[in-house]
């Protein structure tokens, strides 16, 4: 599902190009020094600024910049004060508000709901410096600093809330976000087409400088005539569009919990066929979603990986941002993920649609990174949600396909990767001008590598650094059957080639698998086979990921119903007690941990973004998935999109 340029509308002209600074403004002396008279455009962040394109506030600001709008950033301000937002004075535009990479909620709490101590995206490590709910608090910031400024929000915790969605820390349902933030629209998935039309949007209909928008169009006409966006409408509202999709009222669904699961299948369906909106009743109102927006071209996704971005943090830090050590030496090729996976928040975020970067504006980075001062020879990771979808291209015509994955139950045969053109840009990469190791860290789709035995041999023998990253999450049908995950004989095929490719390399390499407890549907006897399965193979847990019920996903409208796809009973461990008690059958040691497992000497996942839109999104947007790959920028959301592994 690669997108070509010539699919896809061309983007929006915007204003008249301005010349890229050093850093996005964060105070009015920088501004100032850029030789600005004031900023367009604010865009509000809960995570520390860092310019590289793995975080969004800088890919945004930079795309906006380069259509000709002024772009400033309020990195995780002080929400007791409005003295943050107001140090550039009152943006011409409007205010984009996203809680960062991860949800606020997530980055703040563990799958026990204990308080975490350090946030990798804030200087110095340490967690605190984002309020809870982060967009709605930031979004009354703005309220105050700038009364009548239209307030758009984004990001994942945006993103994924902009229906009727399930709460895990108060294990309540909650209104769609736009309720409660009291936004005037947010712009969901990847962002810089919405964002950018937003803005053209506005300016066309008289918004610049207008604090009095009492005699100009309601807001509400002007978003909901664009893609990608999400917006109140009066009740009797009725979409344009023949089709469309009407989800379940939530007033229905505080109900009837079986309309939650309902309703975001049905989303994934509108965000995957890309040709119509939907609209769910509530509050009296109307939530619309536009159809989704476009994903960006192949010169586009050129164009905006080749912007001057300083791939630093902002000099005002005196702290490090833990965050950027692996986006240093990694390199995002693609955006999207074609698995599915019910647990994934790529589904509604960056979608199944495979958006990648040409072969040249890869290797122009590399060798970009090569002329660093601090260049230390090694790539930690070359590729996307899963390393080896780069170029992945539909046969088909997905607007009409009805499968909820293109791998699972098996690999479509719609579905057409290029691993051979994947391992040839690894071989390419690796014979660079000061390139001395080249790894694939963001994992592989196993069930997708084993269609290539030379791809898979590749992988193996040439760019495995010792340790291989693959998501079996789990080995008992029924539970991947509802993770929509392949089977157990297709991880064993897997492993069976990996030690016979490592064998013939003469590399002594280990598979570290992701595993997960306590999903949906999974008994605490399943967890024993499971168990037994890696006590057999010789391998010890060090880490193992519990299911965190994230909004938005299938998985936790399945949690919170209580049934499956087919409307079936389940099992769902939903107390603390439950799910301690299946993390105790793996871990007997375990104090609350969450992450990875190793074979033998597996190492542990570390609180590192996970590339999305950087090096981005997200199984299920967990902790470990938006800490690894948030490479694929979502509105004015500064996370990296979000990288799913295999």
């Amino acid at each position: 599902m690669r997108i070509h340029t010539s699919s896809v509308p061309a983007m929006p002209a915007g204003r008249t190009p301005l010349e890229q600074p050093e850093f996005l403004p964060m105070t009015a002396a920088d501004v100032k020094h850029i030789g600005w008279d004031g900023i367009d455009i604010l865009l509000v962040t809960g995570d520390g600024y860092v310019d590289h394109p793995s975080f969004a506030a800088a890919i945004l600001g930079r795309w906006l910049v380069a259509h000709g709008y002024r772009v400033g950033v309020a990195a995780q301000p002080a929400w007791d004060s409005t003295a943050d937002l107001e140090k550039m004075g009152r943006p011409a535009l409007f205010a984009g508000v996203t809680a960062g990479a991860l949800d606020s909620m997530l980055a703040h709490y563990t799958a026990f709901r204990k308080k975490r101590s350090d946030d990798a995206y804030t200087p110095g490590g340490k967690a605190g410096a984002r309020p809870n709910r982060a967009t709605i608090v930031y979004t009354n910031l703005v309220r105050r600093a700038f009364p009548g400024l239209p307030v758009i929000l984004g990001g994942i915790e945006a993103s994924l809330r902009r229906i009727t969605h399930y709460d895990f820390w108060t294990d309540k349902l909650r209104r769609p976000l736009l309720l409660d933030s009291k936004a005037d629209a947010i712009i969901y998935g990847m962002g810089e087409r919405a964002m950018l039309e937003a803005a053209v949007a506005l300016d066309e209909n008289g918004y610049a400088h207008q604090q009095d928008t009492g005699a100009l169009p309601p807001l509400w006409t002007v978003f909901s005539a664009l893609r990608g966006m999400a917006c109140m409408v009066p009740a009797d509202y009725a979409p344009a569009e023949a089709d469309f999709f009407e989800l379940p009222a939530h007033e229905a669904i505080e109900k009837a919990p079986h309309l939650l699961l309902q309703a975001t299948v049905m989303l994934e369906k509108q965000v995957h066929a890309m040709n119509a909106p939907a609209i769910q009743p509530a509050g009296g109102r109307k939530v619309l979603l536009t159809a989704p927006a476009h994903p960006l071209g192949e010169e586009e996704m050129d164009r905006l990986y080749s912007l001057p971005f300083a791939r630093t943090a902002h000099p005002a830090y005196t702290s490090p941002i833990p965050a950027t050590d692996m986006m240093l030496t990694s390199v995002t090729t693609h955006r999207g993920c074609g698995g599915g996976c019910s647990f994934c928040s790529l589904a509604l975020h960056q979608g199944r649609r495979i958006a990648s970067r040409s072969r040249k504006s890869v290797i122009e980075e590399v060798r970009a990174m090569t002329r660093r001062a601090d260049w230390k020879g090694t790539i930690s990771d070359v590729g996307g949600p899963s390393a080896n979808m780069w170029q992945a291209a539909c046969a088909a015509d997905p607007a009409r396909c009805r499968r909820e994955s293109c791998m699972h139950p098996s690999v479509c045969k719609a579905f057409k990767a290029q691993q051979p053109a994947a391992i040839d840009l690894l071989r390419t990469i690796r014979g660079m001008d000061k390139v001395r190791h080249v790894r694939v860290a963001s994992g592989v789709r196993y069930d997708l590598a084993l269609k290539d035995d030379t791809a898979l041999r590749a992988y193996t023998m040439e760019f495995t650094g010792g340790q291989l990253k693959v998501a079996p999450e789990h080995i008992c049908d029924n539970v991947l059957e509802r993770m929509r995950k392949p089977g157990l004989p297709a991880f064993e095929a897997f492993l069976e080639a990996f030690e016979t490719f490592s064998r013939e390399a003469g590399k002594e390499q280990y598979v570290i698998p992701y595993l997960m407890s306590a999903f949906p549907g999974c008994t605490d006897d399943d967890m024993r086979t499971l168990g037994r399965w890696l006590r057999q193979r010789g391998w010890q847990p060090q880490q193992v990921q519990c299911f965190i019920p994230t909004p938005g996903t299938v998985a936790t409208a399945m949690y919170y119903a209580g049934i499956d796809l087919q409307g079936d009973p389940i099992y769902v461990a939903r107390t603390d007690a439950e799910r301690l008690r299946q993390h105790h059958i793996l871990i007997p040691s375990h104090g609350g941990a969450q992450g990875a497992a190793g074979k033998k000497h597996g190492q542990q996942r570390k609180n590192v973004p996970r590339h999305a839109a950087g090096k981005q999104q997200a199984a299920q947007q967990t902790r470990r998935d938006d800490d690894r790959r948030s490479r694929g920028r979502s509105s004015a959301r500064p996370s990296r999109p979000q990288r799913r592994r295999g």
